[in-house]
């Protein structure tokens, strides 16, 4: 089983799988990936033992010992997915760390971030300098066109008032009248 999931791990480079079967698969492939960054004839042999599959060595001499040679170790990553349905197991998704292409580029978007994050910080100052100018400008306009739309607001209320003491021959505003007497 582990040399199956092994292949199908190095050929798709990632596969999903419970948590147990996960952390075993680790143990299982890892020793293989530091095998396969020295192309040798004795460590083509030995991870033959382990895997059975050409179209896999193939794989796993060619693309993924170029990806990983520079890492020292850690060439798997197990993101755990959650419970499934059926019999409530782990679930986890693992996949060969070099290979995940939307978490490469997003923890480059988060270095390149982080850069500038530190140079809005020296140039922050300057800035909120000027929104604090701008902002007594913008403050004192609206003030001035909230007031008559409060005042509006005001009117209209007293003018629906007596229309509806207009007309108690409604039943809804009969029904309105008398709630007010009982609460009153």
């Amino acid at each position: 089983m582990l040399s199956n999931m092994a292949s199908s791990l190095i050929l798709s480079k990632r596969i999903e799988t419970t948590v147990a079967k996960a952390k075993e698969l680790r143990k299982y492939v890892e020793p293989l990936l530091t095998r396969a960054k020295n192309d040798s004839y004795q460590n083509r042999r030995v991870v033959f033992s382990y895997l059975q599959d050409k179209e896999t060595m193939k794989e796993l001499f060619n693309v993924v010992s170029d990806k990983i040679s520079n890492r020292p170790g850690g060439y798997t990553r197990i993101i755990k997915l959650g419970n499934r349905i059926g019999d409530n197991a782990e679930t986890c998704i693992i996949e060969l760390v070099d290979f995940n292409e939307t978490l490469l580029s997003a923890a480059t978007e988060d270095q390149k971030a982080t850069r500038t994050r530190r140079s809005r910080r020296s140039g922050g100052a300057r800035k909120a300098d000027e929104t604090v100018e701008a902002a007594p400008v913008a403050e004192t306009a609206p003030a001035a066109e909230a007031t008559p739309v409060v005042e509006a607001t005001a009117e209209a209320a007293p003018s629906e008032e007596p229309a509806a003491e207009k007309a108690p021959d409604a039943p809804e505003a009969a029904a309105g009248s008398t709630d007010d007497e009982v609460k009153s």
